[in-house]
């Protein structure tokens, strides 16, 4: 069940800092996995872990 007091908020706010952490750290865009995670949650986490290094020029 959804709580009403905010946290599940939290947690999904906390979850794409993370994520677009994670993200930079790997070499990818921070911004683009933030807005990405907002909507995807948990399932943009797996992504980030899954993909491999980006392809460079």
């Amino acid at each position: 069940m959804i709580e009403t007091n905010g946290s599940y908020f939290a947690g999904w706010g906390t979850l794409t800092l993370i994520n677009a952490g994670l993200a930079q750290a790997k070499g990818r865009s921070g911004l683009a996995w933030f807005l990405i995670s907002l909507l995807l949650g948990p399932i943009a986490t797996f992504l980030i872990v899954v993909m491999g290094p980006p392809k460079t020029a």
